[in-house]
Parts: C-alpha cells; sequence; structure tokens
C-alpha cells in the first residue's frame, strides 16, 4: 500500500546488506518496524509473491521487522537538516496515520504540531496493541524520531468539543490534516453489556496496556473469560486475557474456522495457547448473577453467556455465506469476563464541532483519493476514513495526504 521496492530490498538482504535494504524500506515506509509486526502481509505484500504459488511465499514481515530492529540497533534517531518552508501544518491524532503525515510534512519543510487527546502518543499503537506484539519501545522510536524532525507534539489536547477545527486555521495553521482513528467501540444488538465484567476490546485492551499494574477486579481476577468476534483485536483480547492469568479463555464466533477474518498468524498464536474456539456460534444473552441484593458485592456481575449454534447459508451481500440460528440450540457459558470485540466507529465529536464536514452513515470522514474533505484545507485519512482498517493502509493515507497538503500550500502562495 505505500510502493515498498520489495524485490530491492529482498536482493539487499540476501547479499548481507541490512543498512542498504532498510534504506529501501525508508524510502517509503514510516513505520517499518511496527509494520513487520501488525500489517496482515499474508493478503498484501506475501499475498503477490510468486513463490507462495505452489510453495511458501518469502517472508517478507519477517525480513522488514529483522531489517528494521537491525537498523534501530545500530543506529541513532535519524534528525535531516532541511529548509523550512515557514508554513504550519496540524495534525489531528497520533496513530500511524499522523505519524506518517507529520513525518513527511517535517521532511518537506513544515512546522508540524500533533495534538492528541490522550495524555500519551501513538494512538492504536500503543493503547489498542498488546506489548506482546508491539513493544511500547519500539513505538517510542517512532516518536522520538518525529520530535527529531522537529514535530511538536501536544498531548491532552483534543480537538473536537474543546477546540475545533475552525480554531486551528485562526491559531495560523494553513492545512489540517485528521488522523484520529476510530475508538468508539460498536454496541451489539440486543445484549445488555451494562453489567460489571463486560468489557469492549478497545476499552480492555486499554486498561491493560496503559493501567496493567492497577487493573478493575473484573480483569484482573477473571478466571473464565469469553471473547465475542473473530477478527485480529479479538485474538489479541484472547491472548491477553491468558496472560493475565485466566484458566479458560473462549473465543466465540458466527462463522466457521475458515471464514475468521483474523490473520491466520494470530488464530495459530492464540490456538498454540490454548484459546478455545467456539465457532458456528453466537450470543443471545449476557446472564448477570442470581443475586438480587444490592448491597452484595456480587450483585450487577456477568456471571454467563447464552448463545446458539449457527450453520451457514447462502452468501451475503459481502459475498460470505450468511449464519443461520439453529432452532432449539441455545446453550449457556459460564464466565467472569465478556469482551466484546464487534469493531469501532470514529468518535462523532469531530463532526458536531466542524460546519460543513461530511461524514458517512456510520461517522467515517468522506475524502478523496488525495485525502481532501468538504473542507478547503482540510484532509484526512486513516480509520478516521476507512473505518478500522491496518496499520499499512492508515499509514498510506498519511503518506498520501502529505503530498496533498504540500501541492495545496504550494499552490495557494
Amino acid at each position: 500500500p505505500v510502493g515498498i521496492d520489495i524485490p530491492e530490498f529482498i536482493g539487499h538482504v540476501a547479499e548481507g546488506d541490512f543498512e542498504a535494504a532498510y534504506q529501501v524500506i525508508n524510502r517509503s515506509s514510516s513505520l517499518p518496524a511496527v509494520c513487520g509486526r501488525v500489517c496482515p502481509q499474508e493478503s498484501q505484500c506475501e499475498g503477490k509473491c510468486t513463490r507462495g504459488i505452489k510453495n511458501e511465499p518469502v517472508g517478507i514481515g519477517r525480513l522488514e521487522r529483522f531489517v528494521a530492529d537491525w537498523h534501530a540497533a545500530r543506529h541513532g534517531v535519524d534528525a535531516p537538516v532541511v529548509e523550512k518552508k515557514g508554513k504550519k501544518v496540524a495534525v489531528i491524532g497520533s496513530g500511524p496515520a499522523g505519524i506518517a503525515c507529520a513525518g513527511d510534512l517535517a521532511l518537506l519543510g513544515y512546522d508540524v504540531t500533533v495534538f492528541e487527546k490522550l495524555s500519551y502518543v501513538g494512538g492504536i499503537l500503543t493503547y489498542g496493541i498488546p506489548q506482546f506484539v508491539l513493544p511500547n519501545s519500539v513505538v517510542d522510536r517512532e516518536i522520538e524520531t518525529l520530535k527529531a524532525r522537529g514535530v511538536e507534539i501536544c498531548t491532552g489536547s483534543a480537538i473536537d468539543k474543546d477546540k475545533s477545527v475552525d480554531d486551528l486555521f485562526a491559531a495560523g495553521y494553513d492545512a489540517i490534516f485528521v488522523g484520529n482513528g476510530a475508538d468508539v467501540p460498536q454496541t451489539p444488538r440486543g445484549l445488555d453489556t451494562s453489567l460489571e465484567g463486560v468489557w469492549s476490546a478497545n476499552d480492555y485492551l486499554t486498561e491493560v496496556n496503559l493501567n496493567g499494574a492497577n487493573l478493575p477486579e473484573s480483569i484482573k481476577n477473571a478466571k473464565r473469560v469469553l471473547v465475542v468476534g473473530g477478527g485480529n483485536v479479538a485474538m489479541d483480547a484472547a491472548r491477553t486475557a491468558k496472560r493475565l492469568g485466566a484458566e479458560n479463555v473462549y473465543i466465540i464466533y458466527r462463522r466457521g474456522m475458515a471464514e475468521l477474518p483474523a490473520r491466520k498468524e494470530e488464530v495459530e498464536h492464540a490456538e498454540e495457547e490454548g484459546i478455545i474456539f467456539h465457532t458456528l456460534t453466537n450470543p443471545v444473552e449476557i446472564l448477570p448473577t442470581d443475586v438480587t441484593d444490592p448491597r452484595d458485592p456480587n450483585y450487577g456481575w456477568v456471571a454467563g453467556i447464552r448463545c446458539v449454534k449457527m450453520e451457514l447459508g447462502e452468501p451475503d451481500a459481502s459475498g460470505r455465506r450468511s449464519p443461520i440460528v439453529i432452532e432449539g440450540s441455545e446453550f449457556d457459558i459460564p464466565m467472569d469476563c465478556v469482551i466484546m470485540s464487534l469493531g469501532t466507529s470514529p468518535n462523532p465529536l469531530l463532526k458536531a464541532t466542524t460546519p460543513g464536514l461530511e461524514t458517512q452513515k456510520r461517522g467515517q470522514i468522506i475524502a478523496d483519493e488525495h485525502g481532501l474533505t468538504s473542507i478547503e484545507g482540510v484532509y484526512a485519512g486513516g480509520d478516521a476514513v476507512t473505518g478500522a482498517a491496518t496499520v499499512i493502509l492508515a499509514m498510506g493515507a498519511g503518506k498520501t495526504a502529505a503530498a496533498a497538503i504540500d501541492k495545496y500550500i504550494q499552490e495557494k502562495k
């Protein structure tokens, strides 16, 4: 998605020239150490590898990770000297799209300020991915690279209800990039998620990543954990629960193993670690404890989940076979903790305070192929536009928008 010259990169690796291999990747990718760990290579770069037709494809993702780590272990943070243009650009959000956009703009000579609503930097790279998949040290290095390029990062600065896009223009910014991601969990239909011990995967992983030393009881003491969903985030949540000491961890998914949207590698890791899969299964009710006295400490807690078995029918609009309920197949699974991993949507607050910003029905910002939104000078990319997707796609959108912003400002002179 960002146009890395993979044959040239692999050629240098084969010759043992790892620095040259890194420079090939670095021409196109702002986050090689990240992408080498979390991107779905099997459906992107490795999916196009001709060796994969009859055998295993080249391990492009692993080579990318190795080369990036090799370079980081031997070199400090790169801080090239660039000629300043005297123009200011604001970047909203410090996730992969924002990092890529800010980094490219800084190299082009712009004064870039990143506004992050949370108290830490990195977006989903920091709060949404377990450290056993993506260590914080890897993300920290990318942030230090941004700072070395002169990018200013303002944490605790939400551009939504307190400060708006118009305020940024009034402060003298010549263009704005919106890369604030999609961090609002989608709520399941017909399920009461208000019980203690029921979490969205987004909130669950955030708690563990940021408050690991002071976890809520419903996470820390859970011995039976069930995750609803079959994507990569569901695998992350299940594997995290196992590492926190849960004795039994289940994943339920309404289609079969072959239809799981998670990366094959992630599913294999989960199986190796003892995660129990209940596929062709769908939740219909979250069950509370039978305690009726509000003074009892067990009042209002989750006790289990009621499910039904499914079978696959004809393909739906997405091309996948539709799951159909098997009548009379209800069964209960006792649980201490239930994690809903059903996707996320963009935060609606930015649109509410930005008149004229057009969005889709689910809140994704409408932008053209260059990232331009319905407002002149405002560009967007990443999950804020596509909904939850991959790091490399978000990064590609940030780089595309950076080039478009540069052109816009230069033509506006």
